[in-house]
């Protein structure tokens, strides 16, 4: 009897000990989900992925709205080959279609309204819609009183590049200062900074300089939507324009274009990827000096090179100046338009290894040091600020500052843009 009860006793003892050890495996594992759900609740990443599986623009909130702030209105569209929503849809098919909206004239800014031309366009016709397209970089960069006769309305609807020079920008400002003038609406739908609305780069636009390539005082990368420098715009340059701003959906600052999971249109013929974007505002300062920068190749915005450089020198020495981000590559091409037509150019291939670790301007101002300590006759220093904008920026290169030092000197300009531009964001 004793002995039964002692193989009964440890027979309990055992049944308990495994019921324990599989509540407390049972307890652990729950820890760990509850651990784990809290880890993706608060981790960056995790937020960016929930966030890039459902961006949407401002033609998708439009939509959702069933066009209503639109309705029976006579409208007229700014807009190219990236209006589109996220399914692929045109803004110009989707508004044709809306009901009780009277989409009554089409406006393009430079390379048309297919986004195929890179020279100056003429108004035309639509195939698809019969209705007029008014070139807005062509006899005029401005809408004029015939082009908006019998509008009640402007929607500004494009993908722009995150660039200061980038003309899209000036056309849209003076879209808002015609609509002011005449009282007419604007509407801009919103998209993303495809460059993400953090880095502020570059030197400041002087003042004296604005152009068609310069529409505002504003670094060369700003991170700002198009809706937030419209308001920059409206309330700093005194435009008075009706503006309103169709905000996007689950955007985030912090979001590079490739987060958004929005489909890629190429905004102009030879920017051609996210990737290419984010080197085009360094390396496009440099063409006007003198050297071809891809256009005409297979790699618009990744190459630089002319007939008179040495690539194998002048890769050995951007290396050694160790740019974040970045490295750099000989290279033989000929472009097949452009910057030295047909012409053999020797130069370097720009291979990005590390997006958030690079400087794009740091980078530009590095090869425009190396260009004019190697080619001083060759390499037109002082022409760079045709699109960089600063005075103060090309006499520190020309009279051989380095190019860190350079760069340090936009510090105090760059913090009070901040604060300027930090009253203008819709977005965390």
């Amino acid at each position: 009897m004793i002995g039964d009860s002692n193989k009964n006793y440890r027979l309990v003892t055992t049944e308990m000990a495994q019921r324990s050890y599989k509540c407390g495996r049972f307890i652990i594992r729950l820890s760990l989900l509850f651990v784990l759900s809290v880890f993706i609740r608060v981790h960056p990443w995790f937020q960016f992925r929930a966030l890039s599986a459902q961006t949407l623009t401002g033609i998708d909130m439009l939509e959702a709205q069933k066009f209503a702030p639109l309705t029976g209105k006579r409208v007229g569209l700014i807009t190219n080959q990236t209006g589109i929503d996220r399914k692929g849809h045109s803004t110009i098919d989707l508004l044709a279609q809306a009901p009780g909206v009277k989409l009554v004239a089409l406006f393009s800014p430079e390379h048309g309204i297919r986004g195929t031309l890179d020279a100056r366009v003429s108004s035309s016709k639509d195939d698809a819609t019969g209705l007029p397209v008014y070139s807005l970089y062509g006899e005029t960069e401005r809408p004029t009183d015939a082009m908006l006769a019998g509008i009640d309305v402007l929607v500004f609807d494009i993908q722009d590049a995150g660039v200061r020079f980038y003309t899209y920008i000036t056309t849209m400002g003076y879209a808002m200062e015609a609509a002011a003038a005449r009282h007419i609406v604007l509407y801009v739908l919103d998209r993303p900074d495809p460059l993400g609305g953090e880095r502020i780069e570059g030197p400041m636009l002087d003042r004296e300089r604005t152009n068609f390539v310069g529409y505002f005082p504003m670094p060369v990368r700003m991170a700002m939507t198009l809706g937030e420098m419209a308001q920059m715009f409206n309330a700093e340059n005194k435009i008075g324009c009706d503006l309103r701003i169709i905000r996007m959906k689950n955007w985030g600052r912090q979001m590079w274009f490739g987060d958004t999971r929005l489909p890629w249109v190429n905004p102009s013929p030879n920017l051609r990827s996210p990737e290419a974007g984010i080197l085009y505002p360094g390396l496009e300062i440099l063409q006007a000096g003198g050297v071809s920068v891809g256009r005409g190749t297979a790699r618009p915005f990744e190459l630089v090179g002319a007939p008179w450089i040495h690539g194998e020198d002048l890769a050995v020495y951007l290396n050694r100046r160790a740019i974040s981000g970045v490295r750099f590559e000989p290279n033989k091409f000929t472009p097949d338009s452009g910057l030295y037509y047909g012409e053999p150019c020797d130069g370097v291939r720009i291979v990005m290894t590390d997006r958030a670790a690079l400087q794009t301007m740091r980078m530009g101002i590095e090869i425009a040091e190396a260009l004019g300590k190697f080619y001083p006759v060759k390499f037109e220093t002082a022409k760079v600020i045709e699109l960089l904008g600063n005075a103060a920026t090309i006499q520190r290169l020309v009279s051989g500052q380095d190019p860190p030092a350079v760069v340090a000197g936009w510090s105090t300009d760059l913090d009070a843009f901040q604060k300027l531009r930090a009253k203008y964001l819709l977005y965390r």
